[in-house]
């Protein structure tokens, strides 16, 4: 079934789910907000309540001409299924599917809740999809207990590694002014550029901190600098830096904050900054749901699964501050974002079964308190 959901258009995928997850006792409700489509597919009411967490959005396809086959059209092909998001994550969310069948159909008196989350603004900014579905959730205290996101965490095999945790990221926009002019007469103008290049050695050479046994040290990048009118021979008048910290749990938000602006003040600059939080860092240690994991793992892989926190950012971040158990396992992530975006057939049909054996060992032979 084809379609073609770049964020933050769900295309009616929201819609089969719901048709399809309704079959098996689960009710859905819609939380749009804005552009973005939400969907909200709870069976039971008390706890504890386990959640699948995904999204239907994909990015976009890139050139056409370079795909071996239609981006928007699955295709099986050498044991492989081809297509944008069969990866990321539209192959999750099918797995989150089956395994609620399955278990469902063998264990329809299980003890709690089973819930989907889904939005569709994931690969985007992020401001209407899954935040504002935990806001709701949180004014009617419907708390989530164990969150699965199924975004693709592996490496080379399926279930090699789960995500416990990831690092904040903090954005910002710094617009630094000075006085255009001849190239010719530059102390008759103030060139924002050279003001600026100190800055940005202090800004590489600082330590922010040195991470901890679960984060490595926070970095700082610059990923986009703009100035200048297109000449060669005119002074700018204003500079354009877009940054990013990716940080560890030694520092937050504001910290970094007060530490940058101490910075930009130490060399009198005449600036504005912009800042956007884009998420807080988060750590799952050793509990329930990791054991869960494991255990299912170890089921059926016959192996578990290395634990770290590296990589970007997922809607999981928007989960764990309410108090939830957080963590990422799904297919590889190889080839996502790529050209021709592919998942193994066997690796699809393996992460459905680890799934399905997590609900299990959880609401049917966990015997760990409810919060219900």
């Amino acid at each position: 079934m084809s379609r073609a959901s770049l964020t933050p258009d769900d295309a009616g995928c929201m819609d089969i789910l719901a048709e399809r997850l309704s079959r098996i006792g689960f009710e859905a409700e819609r939380i749009d907000s804005g552009d973005t489509q939400n969907i909200w597919l709870r069976k039971g009411r008390g706890g504890p309540l386990f959640t699948f967490l995904g999204h239907t959005d994909v990015v976009p396809p890139g050139p056409l001409e370079q795909w071996d086959s239609p981006p928007f059209e699955p295709v099986l092909r050498d044991g492989f299924l081809y297509g944008r998001g069969a990866a990321d994550m539209k192959s999750g969310i099918a797995a989150f599917v089956t395994a609620c069948e399955r278990f469902c159909g063998k264990h329809p008196e299980h003890r709690g809740s089973i819930s989907l989350l889904i939005t569709s603004d994931e690969e985007g900014i992020a401001t209407q999809g899954t935040v504002k579905v935990i806001e709701v959730l949180a004014a009617r205290n419907e708390k989530i207990d164990w969150c699965l996101v199924g975004e693709p965490s592996s490496r080379e095999r399926v279930g090699d590694t789960i995500k416990i945790g990831r690092r904040g990221s903090l954005c910002g926009v710094l617009r630094i002014q000075g006085i255009q002019g001849h190239v010719a007469y530059p102390d008759l103008a103030e060139n924002p550029i050279h003001r600026f290049a100190p800055v940005l050695h202090s800004l590489i050479g600082e330590v922010w901190d040195r991470g901890n046994e679960f984060f490595p040290a926070t970095s700082f990048q610059i990923s986009n600098i703009h100035a200048g009118t297109g000449a060669e021979n005119i002074i700018p008048s204003r500079l354009e830096v877009h940054f990013n910290f990716r940080f560890s749990t030694e520092l937050d938000d504001v910290m970094i904050k007060r530490r940058v602006h101490e910075l930009l003040d130490a060399h009198q600059l005449k600036y504005v900054l912009d800042w956007r939080l884009s998420g807080r860092p988060f750590l799952t240690l050793e509990t329930e749901l990791v054991e869960a994991a494991q255990k299912a793992l170890l089921a059926v892989t016959g192996r578990e699964a290395g634990l770290e926190t590296g990589g970007g950012t997922s809607d999981g971040r928007f989960v764990a501050p309410t108090g939830a158990q957080v963590i990422e396992l799904g297919p590889s992530n190889e080839s996502i974002h790529k050209i021709n975006e592919k998942i193994r057939i066997e690796d699809l049909e393996i992460l459905s079964d680890i799934y399905e054996k997590m609900l299990e060992n959880l609401l049917v032979e966990s015997t760990s308190r409810s919060r219900s």
